[in-house]
Formats: structure tokens, C-alpha cells, sequence
């Protein structure tokens, strides 16, 4: 193990995780157990879940449950679903748990966070408040094919719409990767019958 953390290199990990990291990439970039609990004693670091630690002097993400469950859930996890819904504002509704998407070979046991195993495209992945999180067009797909009511769907794909966060093109494609009742219900929110 390297003797001399390299915080340049920690802070380029946090930086890219809205402050976040966990105590195996601290590890990485040589800081030890013991240097990290030195740095939250000082108040440099703030520990925000058993190995998740944020950088003290960024400020706490509203989303900060959801940064949690991602570093815990590993590098090729995307928050998705209602919690993906919620980053996008495309929903009054707030998740009990965070929704995440992980790879199928991952482990399906993280107390207090919903996965899921579906498969992802990379074009289906995008970056919103320092989370890899899925795309507009692919949240409101998924919320469809977990049951989302129809009165929600319409609002989260007009809100989507008018806001920018996608359009119909994207949706159409969407709408044609996934067929059946998703399609259908995107091709109703966006007005093609």
C-alpha cells in the first residue's frame, strides 16, 4: 500500500460523484482505513454510510440516498425507475427505497435498495447530478413495464417533452426496442396512434 495518499486523485474520484466515494477507490488512491477515520475526526471528510464517505466541503446532495445505493451497488450500477423518475422531476412520487439497475451476474441481496437485473444499453445511460442514471425515454419504458398507471405515464412523458429532456424521436425508438404494452403506452403519451 502506498504510504502517502494522493488526494488529487481522490478528489478527481468525489468530484466525478458529486463528493461521494467509497473506502475501497480511498484505497486506491492510497489512504488507509485509519487515515480516513483521522480525516472525518477533523471534519475533512463526512462518513455518510458504513464505506461511503463525502468530501467535506461539498454540500449534501438532495439526492444523497441515491449516491449511497449507487457506490454500494458498484461501478456498473444506473439509479433507474421511480428514483431515475424522481432525479428528473417527472413525478410527485418519492420511492421508498432507491431503484437500481445492476449488472444480471450482480448480487441481488443491498438492504433497503430495490434492484434490478434488466439489460441496459450504453445509449441508454446518461449523468444527472453526478449519477449514472437511465435516460428519459428508458425511466418512463421501465415505469410502464412495472405497472406505472397510464394517467402518470402521460404526465411524466408531456412533462419530459416540454421541458427538453427528450423527444419524440427518442421515444419512438424506445417504444420500438421494448414492443408490447410499452410500446403502446408511448405511442399513446407522445399522441401516434
Amino acid at each position: 500500500m502506498n504510504e502517502n495518499p494522493k488526494y488529487d486523485e481522490l478528489y478527481n474520484i468525489a468530484e466525478a460523484q458529486a463528493g461521494y466515494f467509497t473506502t475501497r477507490q480511498a484505497r486506491s488512491a492510497g489512504y488507509t482505513y485509519e487515515r480516513l477515520s483521522d480525516l472525518t475526526k477533523r471534519g475533512q471528510l463526512v462518513r455518510v454510510h458504513h464505506g461511503v464517505y463525502r468530501l467535506a466541503y461539498f454540500p449534501a446532495s438532495r439526492f444523497e440516498d441515491l449516491h449511497i445505493a449507487n457506490l454500494r451497488t458498484g461501478s456498473s450500477s444506473v439509479i433507474s425507475h421511480d428514483s431515475a423518475l424522481s432525479v428528473y422531476g417527472l413525478s410527485d412520487m418519492l420511492p421508498s427505497q432507491p431503484h437500481v439497475i445492476i449488472p444480471r451476474s450482480g448480487s441481488l441481496r443491498r438492504k433497503g435498495i430495490r434492484l434490478h437485473t434488466n439489460r441496459i444499453r450504453a445509449d441508454e445511460i446518461t449523468t444527472r447530478e453526478g449519477l449514472p442514471i437511465t435516460t428519459p425515454e428508458r425511466t418512463i419504458a421501465d415505469m410502464i413495464a412495472s405497472g406505472l398507471e397510464f394517467g402518470f405515464v402521460k404526465q411524466a412523458i408531456e412533462q419530459a417533452l416540454r421541458r427538453g429532456l427528450t423527444n419524440r424521436q427518442k421515444l419512438m425508438l424506445q417504444a420500438e426496442r421494448r414492443g408490447g404494452r410499452v410500446a403502446e403506452q408511448i405511442k399513446q403519451g407522445v399522441g401516434v396512434e
